[in-house]
């Protein structure tokens, strides 16, 4: 079974034209005429299509009208391509996700911009389940063994709290103990 669906909005033609391409389509179907119908959707990977503008989230707009039928599966195809493609480029961090194509920490008012180094430091931190040691660190994340100077490393999680902490207002984002480094 298929977990991509396509809702169509008040557009009860192209429901019934897809309808008929059922088994030539990697889709399921949905029609309503009311978005309150939409509350019900629990997963994320839908899109909803329609001939007008709404003010609502993963809509394709078919205009202009008439489109070729081919064209169209097209255009819906691509768009659930691209949205699988930026769900699985985020990595939910708590209050902040983590995009790994532009290397961008947020939250729902902030953004920062991170290094490629910075990027994988939170996600090393973060896969870890205890608190991870400098060498540990060194190795994993820089690819060295303990040849590097542990200031290095040091100094690249300081940069990077004081990065959070100016941004995002969180001092504890990374915690540090004897342990080592953690982000819960």
């Amino acid at each position: 079974m298929n977990n991509q669906t396509l809702v169509i909005y008040d557009f009860k033609i192209l429901y019934e034209i897809l309808s008929e391409l059922e088994n030539h389509i990697n889709f399921s179907l949905l029609h309503t005429k009311k978005l309150s119908d939409l509350n019900f959707i629990t997963s994320n990977d839908y899109l909803i299509i329609s001939s007008k503008k709404q003010n609502i989230e993963n809509q394709i707009i078919i205009d202009p009208l008439p489109i070729d039928i081919n064209k169209l599966v097209e255009l819906i195809n691509i768009n659930f391509l691209k949205k699988k493609y930026n769900q699985q480029s985020e990595i939910d961090l708590g209050t902040y996700k983590l995009n790994l194509n532009s290397r961008k920490i947020f939250n729902e008012k902030n953004s920062l911009n991170l290094t490629e180094r910075e990027a994988n430091i939170i996600i090393f931190l973060y896969n870890s389940k205890k608190p991870v040691k400098i060498s540990k660190l060194q190795t994993e994340v820089w690819g060295h063994n303990s040849k590097l100077e542990t200031h290095t490393v040091e100094t690249h999680i300081y940069r990077l709290r004081k990065k959070i902490n100016n941004i995002f207002s969180d001092e504890n984002f990374i915690k540090s103990s004897k342990a080592g480094y953690i982000i819960q």
